[in-house]
């Protein structure tokens, strides 16, 4: 697997300060991604379209565990990096092993932060981070019924 896109946390701080620099927009999102999907793919593809770069904070094993359950992920956290560092759409990846992003976000100081439209204003990890620094905020319309539970459930009734 490539690694090429994947960073630390301060190596991605650097790698981003000079993108900035020569003026490109960062975009920032994060999730599980576990059994990535075609509302996963349209996502991403969506944050992207936002800004020049997008950068992925993806759970760690231990992160989704403390936010999904014992049982998750279902996908180990190394392939699901292998995944997401597939997609064309994604030019960056940091694993973070918090419960939220705010540390990424604080760190990093996206220029656009991307989450699904279920979450409301007011609610989103990090929102007030980056819209002090000059920031936006966007939520997207998720795909309906395409989702990580649903195909899980799915599969269960197959049993």
């Amino acid at each position: 697997m490539s690694r090429r896109k994947v960073y630390t946390l301060q190596g991605l701080r650097r790698r981003l300060k000079a993108l900035k620099d020569e003026g490109q927009k960062i975009v920032f999102t994060n999730g599980c991604f576990d059994i990535l999907h075609a509302g996963h793919v349209r996502y991403l593809a969506k944050a992207r379209s936002l800004g020049d770069r997008l950068v992925v904070g993806l759970n760690s094993d231990a992160s989704v565990k403390k936010i999904k359950g014992p049982k998750r992920p279902v996908v180990p956290g190394e392939e699901r990096v292998e995944v997401l560092a597939a997609l064309e759409a994604v030019d960056f990846i940091v694993v973070f092993d918090d419960y939220t992003p705010l540390k990424v976000i604080d760190a990093l100081k996206p220029d656009i932060l991307v989450k699904g439209a279920d979450w409301k204003r007011g609610e989103i990890v990090g929102e007030d981070i980056v819209t002090d620094a000059g920031g936006k905020v966007v939520r997207v319309k998720l795909v309906d019924g395409k989702s990580t539970t649903n195909i899980i459930e799915k599969i269960l009734e197959l049993n």
